[in-house]
């Protein structure tokens, strides 16, 4: 899908189609996360506290359980 980017102001608008939103679960209503690798944009949906502190107790855990297998592969 090729789509066109809007002057709004001194910004820079791209709007998204309601199927296209649909399909990637997004939510007008709720905050979305923006990132870039420096060639590709990424919009996905904010994740919640609750979320980031489930990811962070298990990559503590993860880390606890194989930080002699991560040192050894470091080397």
């Amino acid at each position: 899908m090729i789509k066109h980017l809007t002057r709004t102001g001194n910004s820079i608008a791209l709007v998204l189609d309601k199927q296209l939103l649909e399909a990637a679960d997004l939510d007008p209503e709720k905050p979305v996360e923006v990132s870039t690798d420096g060639h590709v944009i990424v919009i996905a949906p904010a994740r919640s506290k609750r979320d980031m502190d489930r990811f962070e107790k298990a990559r503590e855990r993860m880390h606890a359980k194989y930080a002699g297998a991560f040192e050894r592969l470091a080397k």
